[in-house]
């Protein structure tokens, strides 16, 4: 799993972000403060927009596994969308453009950035981004519970229910409005691929669409047959442009497949709204709101922008529409609640480490920690003579002085002592990150204990003590179940290691 300390602070310390950005030396631009959370922003809360570092997102995403691949939309997609999940446990998607979609590092940040001050409860909110040599990435909240397309075209269980899809088009067209309101009207290439389900069941619209594909406006990868009239005469998205594209999605909804539009308004003109419904619906829709519908999607459909309507005309139209408001989303889809799971026991044999661990024991963590020493460490630096410097003499004495303060339980000392090696960078140690990480939890500084077991991890990924650090330390933040997962984790590498790797 990744290891990012900016999303850590985001989500748990908003106040202590800005500090942390500032400090960060990987970042090339200045930005003004992030945005704040809006009290919409769904359970737990919505992080803070931040800059992540490409380690981050190749650990959350386990180097950009094929794996861990969620977009749909296949072959037809210029760029890819992974599900990954962070060192918090929150669970992220990632987009991945192609290296020479943004040449300009600055251009797609402040792009990023401005998608990024939205906040609504309708949308799959963007949490951050990442420049990094060729590498443009986006990152947003991860919806648990699959696309549009999947539920109405590649269905399993059932179909999507009438009420339902009138929900999904008036959850949509506010999420247009809202967009609207904040200055950012164009949507690109508004599909069903981008319509996505969060926890409850609740249609969401995928911030991803709010970004344009390249700089140089390149909008839509789906077949040309469904875009814009407009489009295909000067290569342009407009905001009459997006209804249009909100039209073909209505198409979707009341046919529970793909129709042209030019096809579809024939069958409107021909009064066949009949032929136009989907057969899965069995008649168990209204043919007054299925009227209401078809004529809203004509209506969007319209070859001349400006016929089109606005989006306070589609939610206007739809509002009226909605005739189980009290049933939850998740309901009408036929899917079960999003409930986080309980604590889990440990799945695997604890070694004296996850004993002392699972108990909390930081007296016994001292103790394995100081028999353990660097022994670890092996591998992770190798210094040429050149660098054996008196900078280094210094760091490695420090280091030292470290150790005795550590062995001798002067903790406050010891924090001191490894802060000094660790800010000089030319050696990096996964132990002396532990080591802190034990000082802070036993000085009661949970926050900066978990920022060293996960910066340990950083240097040294599949390392069971880094994890096992980070297990009690989210404890002591009363994060019990991420913490119980945590000690799972470090439990399996570890065993994984005793059979036949590294030792830990």
């Amino acid at each position: 799993m990744g290891c990012c300390v900016s999303s850590f602070l985001s989500e748990t310390h908003p106040e202590k972000l800005q500090q942390h950005n500032q400090h960060n030396q990987n970042s090339s631009y200045e930005h003004g403060p992030p945005s704040s959370v809006d009290a919409e922003g769904g359970p737990g809360g919505v992080p803070l927009f931040s800059e992540f570092s490409l380690a981050d997102l190749k650990a959350a995403t386990n180097n950009f596994s094929s794996d861990f691949i969620v977009s749909e939309s296949g072959e037809k997609a210029p760029n890819l969308v992974y599900k990954g999940r962070l060192q918090n446990r929150r669970w992220i998607a990632v987009k991945k453009f192609t290296k020479m979609a943004w040449p300009n590092p600055k251009q797609f940040a402040e792009e990023a950035w401005g998608v990024g001050k939205l906040r609504h409860r309708r949308l799959a909110n963007l949490i951050g981004y990442c420049c990094d040599g060729d590498e443009r990435l986006l990152v947003a909240e991860y919806m648990l519970n699959d696309t549009l397309a999947k539920h109405l075209f590649h269905w399993e269980n059932q179909t999507i229910d009438w009420a339902m899809r009138l929900r999904v088009a008036l959850y949509i067209a506010e999420a247009l409005v809202y967009c609207s309101s904040e200055g950012r009207p164009l949507y690109h290439d508004l599909n069903a691929y981008r319509v996505l389900f969060d926890e409850d069941g609740d249609p969401r619209l995928s911030c991803f669409g709010l970004m344009k594909n390249s700089r140089d406006g390149k909008s839509y990868s789906t077949n040309l047959a469904y875009t814009p009239p407009e489009y295909l005469r000067n290569g342009r998205v407009t905001s009459e442009s997006v209804i249009f594209s909100f039209g073909t999605v209505l198409l979707d909804l009341l046919s529970g497949k793909h129709i042209p539009p030019s096809h579809a308004l024939d069958m409107i003109r021909g009064k066949n709204i009949l032929l136009l419904m989907d057969s899965h619906l069995e008649g168990n829709f209204s043919t007054e709101e299925g009227t209401v519908l078809v004529g809203l999607a004509s209506r969007c459909l319209q070859y001349e922008p400006r016929e089109r309507p606005n989006p306070k005309d589609l939610v206007t139209t739809l509002a009226p529409l909605q005739t189980k408001p009290e049933v939850p989303s998740y309901v009408m889809l036929g899917i079960p609640k999003h409930e986080e799971a309980p604590p889990t026991l440990p799945q695997h044999p604890l070694s004296p480490m996850g004993e002392a661990c699972s108990r909390m024991d930081l007296t016994a963590i001292h103790q394995i920690l100081v028999m353990t020493h660097y022994r670890d460490d092996e591998g992770t630096n190798e210094l040429s003579f050149q660098e054996w410097t008196q900078q280094m003499r210094d760091m490695l004495e420090a280091r030292k002085r470290g150790d005795f303060a550590f062995r001798d339980k002067d903790f406050k000392t010891a924090i001191d002592c490894y802060t000094q090696f660790i800010d000089v960078g030319t050696m990096i140690s996964p132990t002396v990150y532990a080591r802190r990480s034990l000082c802070h939890l036993l000085c009661d500084q949970p926050d900066a204990a978990l920022r060293d077991a996960m910066q340990a991890q950083c240097v040294y990924p599949d390392w069971p003590t880094a994890f096992y650090m980070q297990a009690v330390a989210l404890a002591k933040l009363n994060m019990d179940k991420d913490g119980a997962d945590m000690l799972n984790e470090a439990a399996g590498l570890e065993e994984k290691r005793q059979k036949g790797g590294r030792a830990s």
